[in-house]
């Protein structure tokens, strides 16, 4: 029975990555205000029934991938050693995801091009970055006080700050990165960029 299940959901996984894959690479090639639901369909030669039970839309399938990388990020977080700081969970969280899933590829830097210039995708994206800062603050605080929903206001502020200047830092590295068209690993950069934002403003 596990095997059947596990077997079941690998191919799930593998049919929702090649959506993915196939709506990634319509939305290059011609620009993602020209790609319709079929054109999707047909290029991953499947139904439209099956990508109605995977996504809900273009957008979700083309943002497939970044959801992947948030969720991986907050589990990361939320499986750090006990007793770890939360900066230096927040830090440990994201090189153990850039080493378990590797440096992010070309496929990565452009989709993330392609969020700065459709308003779908950059409310559809601004909408998931709210949703993992609202994860990692409750990780932090979970993790920093000791148990969940503290009702320390300090801790809340300080807990909030920390997820906002993280989620900051990485943001500021992604774009670097691809300014500089990825001629560094993406981790360097993320290294530098949260040295430079845990060092106090004077």
């Amino acid at each position: 029975m596990e095997t059947t299940t596990g077997l079941r959901e690998r191919k799930k996984a593998e049919t929702r990555q090649a959506i993915h894959k196939a709506t990634m690479r319509l939305a290059v090639e011609r620009g993602l205000d020209h790609v319709t639901v079929d054109d999707i369909v047909a290029a991953a030669d499947i139904s439209r029934r099956t990508f109605s039970n995977y996504f809900a839309s273009k957008e979700d399938a083309l943002l497939y991938g970044e959801e992947e990388r948030i969720r991986s990020l907050v589990r990361a977080v939320r499986e750090r050693p006990p007793g770890e700081p939360g900066w230096q969970a927040l830090r440990g969280a994201v090189r153990e995801m850039l080493a378990r899933m590797g440096e992010p590829d070309r496929e990565w830097a452009v989709r993330t091009s392609l969020t700065k210039r459709h308003p779908s995708l950059l409310a559809r994206q601004l909408a998931n970055h709210a949703a993992l800062e609202r994860e990692l603050v409750q990780a932090i605080s979970e993790r920093d006080s000791g148990r969940a929903g503290t009702d320390d206001p300090a801790a809340d502020l300080k807990a909030r700050i920390m997820a906002a200047a993280f989620l900051a830092a990485l943001r500021i590295a992604t774009h670097v990165w691809i300014e500089e068209q990825e001629a560094r690993p993406l981790s360097e950069i993320m290294d530098q960029a949260l040295d430079e934002m845990a060092r106090p403003f004077r």
